[in-house]
């Protein structure tokens, strides 16, 4: 059995208290794997120190290892600043699509009724709002002052987006639904529809529902669905969609994040998981906070060591940790954010035990 390398990037405040946890859990006696990690320090104040090349560095180890991990980060708000890590991250492996998966968490009653099948949101990694150009012109605070900002996309962007979401949608039975507001934006937005409508083409198989980006968040919220919905949108959009998709399930802290790198086939090259929630700093140190987001992270990684080596034993273990967490939660150990009592090593004991439990059986 391969041993898989994996980049470890730690962060800030409670998610790098959430990282440490989760690692708990991650350990060759309770997975039947092993794990190699191998840490870069992605905290602000090294991130400072290094003028960001600690981030440069974890880049391109993640590159080389093809696997990483990553704990919630600070970006700090001042202008000129080393800025957001998750930008230089994605730029550094060339990570193209970003998956989140909203689903059911055993017992707990979603705040939206009738949200029972998962909803996964395919989203652009990179251009779009993000990184796009801007400035003011006019006389600074005078009414006649304005704003602008230029915006960009690419089409192997795009490409890449549409096909990863009807792959997610063969795999999953589900359905290819959304898309960007081509209506109002035929030459920029409607780049990726033609790229949607181009990957239907291929995957004749798959159903496909195109809804403007608007009607789709209506329709996550008014109607019934029956099958895992899979959703391919522009970076903005995406970033505002999951939040929203995660929070209909529950809790943010519910969930995990896999950022891709594709290459020329559309075949995954790099994965990056993380859980997709802040640092909390409200909530450092109180041993409170959620911890279902890491460790789903986790086991999101292992089903991506699974493809990268070839090797089931992987997989296997990625499907022990991520049914470890859920079976916990459908037992009543969850943190305050679920409606529970249990703090946060609580529940990661609780996982742990279930996996000693299921390594006897095995």
């Amino acid at each position: 059995m391969s041993a898989a390398t994996v980049i470890v990037c730690d962060g800030d405040e409670t998610g790098q208290e959430l990282l440490i946890e989760s690692l708990r859990a991650m350990t060759p006696e309770l997975l039947g794997v092993s794990l190699e990690f191998v840490h870069y320090d992605l905290s602000l104040d090294h991130r400072r120190r290094t003028n960001n090349e600690v981030v440069r560095e974890a880049a391109a180890a993640m590159v080389s290892a093809g696997l990483g991990l990553k704990a919630a980060t600070v970006t700090p708000s001042d202008i000129g600043g080393v800025g957001s890590p998750n930008r230089l991250l994605r730029e550094g492996i060339g990570g193209s699509v970003i998956v989140r998966t909203g689903r059911r968490i055993p017992g707990v009653t979603p705040p939206v009724a009738g949200t029972n099948q998962p909803v996964i949101v395919i989203r652009m990694a990179v251009g779009d709002a993000y990184g796009a150009q801007e400035g003011r012109d006019g006389a600074a605070n005078s009414i006649d002052e304005s704003a602008w900002r230029t915006e960009r996309i690419e089409r192997s962007v795009c490409r890449a987006v549409a096909e990863y979401a009807f792959v997610a949608a063969q795999q999953a039975n589900g359905v290819v639904y959304g898309g960007p507001k081509w209506t109002v934006s035929p030459v920029y937005e409607g780049m990726l529809k033609e790229e949607m409508d181009a990957a239907a083409a291929r995957h004749v198989g798959v159903g496909y529902r195109p809804t403007l980006i608007d009607a789709a968040y209506a329709g996550l919220l008014t109607e019934m669905h029956e099958r895992t919905l899979v959703i391919p949108s522009l970076n903005r959009d995406g970033d505002c969609l999951s939040d929203m998709v995660l929070a209909m399930f529950g809790s943010i802290a519910g969930a995990e994040s896999v950022l891709l790198a594709l290459d020329k086939e559309l075949r995954p090259t790099v994965a990056m998981a993380e859980a997709p929630h802040g640092t909390a700093p409200s909530l450092e140190g109180k041993n409170v906070a959620n911890p279902m987001a890491m460790l789903l992270a986790g086991a999101a990684l292992l089903d991506q060591a699974a493809s990268r080596y070839d090797d089931l034993a992987f997989r296997e273990a990625g499907s022990r940790l991520r049914a470890a967490t859920l079976e916990g939660a459908a037992e009543g150990i969850r943190t305050f954010d679920l409606g529970g009592d249990a703090s946060t090593s609580d529940v990661v004991d609780d996982v742990i035990a279930r996996l000693r439990a299921s390594t006897r059986v095995a």
